[in-house]
C-alpha cells in the first residue's frame, strides 16, 4: 500500500509540472511574432533576455516596457538531499523570486523585486538595480556592446540571537548589500554571442573569516540551436576565493535552455546556485556540481508596454 501510494504521489506531481509547462508553451505558442526575425541581422540583440542565468546580461528593457520575472529554484537532483525521494528536488524550494522592471528610455532600465532568500544565511530580501547601456553593437563602427549595473539587496529577516551568525545584525547597514557590473559582450554572427562580467560584490557585515568586497569574473555564451531556442552556459569565478575565503565556498555554474518570442521568455536552468541576484549567488554558493548539489529552475518573463 505504501508503495502504491508513493507511485501515485511521484505520478501526481510529474503530471503536474508536465501542465505547467504545456501550458507555458501553450502561451508562448499564441504570439506569432518572432523576436528574431526583427533583429537578426542588424545585431542589436546579443542575448534575448535581460538575464542569462543567474546574472545580468548586456541587454536592457525597450523604452516604455515593464516586465514582469517569476523566478525559481529548486533543490538538489542528486547527492545526499536529492533522488527519487524528493522527485530529484522537485519537492524542495531553494529560492524564488518576483520582479517587475522598467525600460525608462532606450538605454536606461531599472527594476525591483523580493526573493524568499535560501536561509544560508538570508532569508526575505528585497532588491532592485539600474542598468544603464553604453554602447550597442553594430555593423560598421562598434565592435561590442557595453552595460553598466549597480545594485542592492536588503534582508529584514528576523535578527538572529545568536552574536556570532552573520544574521545577528548589529545595525540596520548590515543588512545591506550591493554589487556592481561592467557588462561586455559581442555577437558573432547569426549563431554565437559571448559576455564577459567583471563584478564586484560589497556586503556590510559579514563573518570573521569572509572579505566584506569580493571580485568575480563572469563568463557566458550564447548558442543559437533554431529560431526560437538557445543554449545558455553561464560561470563566475570569484578571484578571492581561495585565498581569503572559507574553503567550502564555490563558483557559480549554470547551463540554460532558452525558449524565446517576441514578450516573452522562458528558461529552464540547471545550476549549482541556490540564491538569485548577484549578491546571493557570487558570495553564497556552497553546491558542488562533482556532488549532485546541482538543481533544476526556471525563469518566466512577460513585457508588456505603456504605448498605446
Amino acid at each position: 500500500m505504501k508503495n502504491y501510494l508513493c507511485c501515485m504521489y511521484l505520478f501526481s506531481k510529474s503530471l503536474s509540472f508536465f501542465l505547467f509547462l504545456l501550458s507555458l508553451g501553450s502561451l508562448v505558442a499564441q504570439d506569432e511574432f518572432d523576436f528574431s526575425d526583427e533583429f537578426e541581422d542588424d545585431h542589436k540583440v546579443t542575448f534575448n533576455s535581460t538575464r542569462i542565468i543567474s546574472g545580468h546580461s548586456v541587454e536592457v528593457l525597450p523604452e516604455k516596457t515593464f516586465e514582469m520575472r517569476i523566478e525559481h529554484r529548486f533543490g538538489d537532483i542528486a547527492g545526499e538531499n536529492g533522488g527519487y525521494q524528493t522527485l530529484f528536488g522537485f519537492d524542495n524550494v531553494s529560492d524564488m523570486r518576483i520582479a517587475l522592471e522598467y525600460g525608462v528610455t532606450e538605454k536606461l532600465m531599472l527594476g525591483f523585486g523580493r526573493a524568499k532568500g535560501t536561509g544560508v544565511p538570508y532569508r526575505s530580501l528585497v532588491d532592485g538595480f539600474i542598468k544603464y547601456r553604453i554602447l550597442k553593437q553594430n555593423k560598421e563602427d562598434i565592435p561590442v556592446s557595453l552595460s553598466l549595473i549597480g545594485g542592492s539587496s536588503f534582508t529584514y529577516q528576523v535578527s538572529s540571537t545568536d552574536i556570532s551568525n552573520v544574521n545577528h545584525f548589529p545595525e540596520v547597514a548590515h543588512r545591506f548589500a550591493y554589487f556592481s557590473e561592467l557588462n561586455v559582450a559581442r555577437r558573432f554572427g547569426d549563431y554565437l554571442s559571448l559576455s564577459l562580467m567583471p563584478t564586484v560584490v560589497h556586503r556590510n557585515y559579514v563573518a570573521n573569516d569572509d572579505m566584506n568586497t569580493l571580485f568575480s569574473m563572469g563568463a557566458a555564451i550564447r548558442l543559437k540551436l533554431s529560431k526560437k531556442f538557445f543554449l545558455l552556459m553561464e560561470y563566475y569565478h570569484c578571484f578571492d576565493g581561495d585565498t581569503f575565503r572559507q574553503e567550502d565556498y564555490k563558483n557559480s555554474l549554470g547551463v540554460a535552455l532558452e525558449w524565446s518570442t517576441f514578450g516573452h521568455n522562458f528558461t529552464i536552468n540547471f545550476t549549482n546556485s541556490k540564491g538569485l541576484g548577484e549578491t546571493q549567488f557570487i558570495p553564497y554558493t556552497f553546491q558542488n556540481w562533482m556532488d549532485g548539489q546541482f538543481r533544476m529552475g526556471f525563469c518566466v518573463s512577460r513585457q508588456f508596454t505603456t504605448d498605446k
